[in-house]
């Protein structure tokens, strides 16, 4: 078993990259954004105050509380690991809270040396560029992400025929925030692995998809 890890900005493809992983290898894909949204929209919380709260700051682009992302993960990793499936984070742990709680975690049950985290590199403005164009399924069952511009004029999703529609926090206005995030909340997040003996591999992220694949499992032996 192996637990990967994708880090970048937003707009890097880290879903991308993670849904590959899925496909070609059985990986579990771990989405913190997707378990996180579908916590604080789920029906049976309506008027819970901590689901309130954090909804407000998962909505204006902030990251949401630490402590809170991190019963959800920590949970749900003991369950998986008891399946024994390999999963594949995108973008988690996103503080440095986070990766202090879930990597020894994670070691514990897979190994050290089962851990590898992959950092997709994009420039800001490429960043930015992918983000205002992005289109997600609005079924949060499925919630898949429509290519950046490959299918500009799409209003319906390619996998389950839902309609597509931007996320709150793609709102171009916000894209700089999360950037801003990512720069001082999870970047550290890598310095951490590093000094707990971890190696990062860099990838360049603004080739086309399936080559990032292609260099990732040229890499590595899953």
């Amino acid at each position: 078993m192996n637990v990967v890890f994708f880090f970048g900005l937003p707009g890097s493809g880290k879903g991308t990259q993670a849904e590959k992983l899925v496909e070609r290898f059985g990986f579990f894909h771990f989405d913190t954004g997707k378990e996180i949204e579908r916590t604080l929209y789920d029906s049976l919380f309506p008027d819970d105050p901590v689901i309130k709260r954090e909804r407000a700051i998962f909505d204006s682009g902030v990251l949401n509380t630490p402590s809170w992302v991190e019963a959800i993960v920590r949970g749900r990793i003991r369950e998986l690991s008891q399946e024994e499936r390999s999963i594949v984070f995108s973008g988690s742990p996103r503080t440095l809270p986070e990766a202090e709680g879930i990597t020894p975690l994670l070691e514990e049950l897979y190994g050290k040396e089962a851990l590898i985290p992959i950092f997709l590199d994009i420039p800001e403005a490429v960043s930015i560029a992918r983000n205002s164009k992005r289109k997600i399924c609005k079924n949060r069952v499925c919630a898949r992400v429509a290519a950046w511009d490959a299918m500009p004029d799409a209003i319906a999703c390619f996998v389950c025929g839902s309609a597509l529609g931007r996320r709150s926090v793609d709102e171009p206005h916000i894209i700089p925030d999360r950037i801003m995030q990512y720069r001082t909340r999870t970047a550290p997040v890598l310095d951490f692995l590093r000094q707990r003996g971890i190696g990062i591999m860099e990838i360049d992220g603004t080739s086309k998809p399936e080559a990032v694949h292609k260099e990732i499992i040229s890499r590595f032996h899953f």
